[in-house]
């Protein structure tokens, strides 16, 4: 059975938002609505409906017109077997001492490594993707560099593989969390599926906004592989949730934005210690300034 998507932008996230509403109230409605900024400093919004028969072509001109966005794209998605597509594609990734690897290839993983196991079927944060592998290889460095973190936290988790790699060096609980339940739930069975239940607790939430996070004494580490516009929004959080001279890596930044990064947390008390660049993307690891 084939599915639909209706793709449009426009300049302004007030607009954007209420375009996705309204979206919600077309027929034959979307099974899915998303509105989210494009992340390439041009201040534009795409708004997406997701549609199991193919969608109202004129209400969706009409709507497109009424909030002053380009006229929707509409393509047919064929049926497809994701989880065989992911097994075809999903190759295990080395990054250092850690070797992240999918159920299918089980028979593949060394002696040698510290393995993550990770679903195919779950495909999103597996390490293939240049940030989740520039956090992994900045990791993997500053354990080299001596770094022994005794409290961690991984914001914006995914399938919480950065969560895992703490926990498979240290068995101190790390908590990991992230503001899609859906993930949270990946989250969990990644999890169960590599033995860490009693050293990895999942959340659900935005930032730092949960009990277990905002309760939490200053951690010595903390991931948050997400987006340039929420990385600048958690800086303040960020230095209060990690004690002086502890460290953050920061992903989820094109190279062009990796300059703004720096500039904000340098002034919300951090020191940049190495920017890593993989294609496109930039990771950054930060110290926070002692004594400020």
């Amino acid at each position: 059975m084939s599915t639909w998507t209706a793709l449009t932008t426009l300049k302004s996230k007030e607009r954007a938002e209420g375009l996705g509403s309204a979206l919600e109230g077309l027929e034959p409605a979307p099974t899915g609505v998303g509105v989210f900024e494009i992340e390439d400093g041009s201040n534009t919004w795409e708004v997406g409906g997701y549609f199991l028969e193919a969608p109202d072509g004129v209400g969706l001109a009409v709507l497109a017109v009424a909030f002053g966005a380009e006229m929707f794209a509409v393509s047919e998605v064929p049926e497809t077997d994701w989880v065989a597509h992911v097994r075809r594609e999903l190759t295990p990734v080395e990054a250092g001492r850690f070797f992240v690897y999918g159920g299918h290839n089980a028979d593949k993983v060394p002696q040698d490594r510290i393995s993550l196991r990770i679903e195919a079927a779950m495909a999103f944060g597996t390490g293939h993707h240049a940030t989740t592998l520039g956090c992994l290889l900045a990791f993997d460095r500053l354990i080299d560099e001596g770094l022994r973190a005794r409290s961690v936290a991984d914001i914006g988790c995914g399938t919480a593989v950065l969560a895992m790699a703490a926990a498979r060096m240290w068995p101190d609980q790390v908590l990991a969390s992230d503001i899609d339940a859906v993930a949270v739930e990946v989250a969990e069975v990644n999890v169960r599926a590599n033995g860490l239940s009693d050293r990895v607790r999942c959340v659900e939430a935005a930032g730092f906004e949960h009990e277990a996070l905002s309760g939490a004494e200053q951690f010595d580490l903390v991931f948050a592989n997400i987006l340039m516009g929420p990385l600048l929004a958690l800086a303040a959080d960020m230095r209060r949730a990690v004690q002086p001279g502890g460290h953050v890596v920061l992903s989820g930044i094109l190279n062009e934005q990796a300059e703004t990064v720096t500039s904000h947390y340098r002034d919300a008390g951090f020191n940049l210690i190495k920017q890593d660049q993989i294609v496109d993307w930039s990771t950054l690891t930060l110290a926070r300034i002692v004594g400020i």
